[in-house]
């Protein structure tokens, strides 16, 4: 009995790590959030979440500052507690962030209050380390509910996904990942990439491939025209599209 239960929770675990990898859940929930903006400019958004990490966050922001790009990091409140010098240095860098809760739990078991009091306590965590505030925010995993969309934007927070995801948290070839990204991305994309964690925690993982990554997404991307953007840069942009089709 305990072999067979043993087997059918492996296989669950394995049924949802397939899933997961293979197919993204943010499509499901994108509508009232934003996940790219609309015209013809050739900008786009580079995003990393699950950070900061004492390891690959400082790598990534050293790969980004090589590239001459600038990008958005989703935070974690735990992680810049532990790691308050990198992320102050993300905001010095120019770079912009966003709050990606205090602990990563999945919120569509939270009550509204409870989903108030933990973005509170990710956005006085993120003003102690930094000085800065955000109202930008990506929920763990993608998950959420119609009715935490509506308490998020009564809090004046702007709900931001992806366009594309670029899976690198379950460390496909950095090479694969590039070709994939650049043959699918489009003026106003936002991409997703991971500075911190692994598979099924928010700690630890390997983010070399996403190192890799960016100078030669960067590189290609800007031979095609493209340059890099803040989110709030992109969101800025989108304002002046929409006043200028007025």
């Amino acid at each position: 009995m305990l072999a067979v239960l043993g087997l059918t929770l492996m296989l669950i675990i394995l049924g949802v790590g397939l899933f997961t990898a293979f197919f993204d859940q943010a499509v499901i929930v994108r509508r009232g959030t934003i996940y790219r903006i609309g015209g013809t400019e050739k900008i786009v958004a580079l995003t990393f979440d699950d950070g900061p990490s004492a390891e690959w966050t400082p790598q990534v922001l050293d790969a980004l500052k090589l590239a001459n790009a600038k990008a958005t990091f989703f935070i974690i409140g735990e992680h810049v507690q532990r790691h308050p010098e990198v992320t102050r240095r993300i905001v010095e860098e120019g770079h912009a962030i966003g709050s990606h809760t205090y602990d990563h739990h999945v919120l569509v078991y939270y009550t509204m209050e409870e989903l108030e009091r933990e973005l509170d306590k990710n956005d006085q965590v993120i003003r102690k380390a930094t000085g800065v505030s955000t109202k930008l925010f990506r929920p763990p995993k993608a998950w959420l509910t119609g009715r935490e969309k509506k308490k998020l934007k009564e809090m004046g927070y702007q709900i931001i996904l992806w366009t594309l995801n670029s899976k690198d948290w379950v460390s496909f070839n950095y090479r694969t990942t590039v070709k994939y990204l650049t043959r699918r991305v489009k003026p106003g994309d936002i991409i997703l990439f991971h500075d911190g964690g692994g598979v099924f925690t928010t700690e630890g993982g390997d983010r070399g491939s996403t190192v890799k990554v960016i100078p030669l997404l960067a590189g290609q991307l800007k031979e095609k025209g493209f340059r890099f953007v803040t989110v709030n840069e992109l969101l800025e942009r989108q304002k002046i599209n929409a006043q200028s089709n007025k």
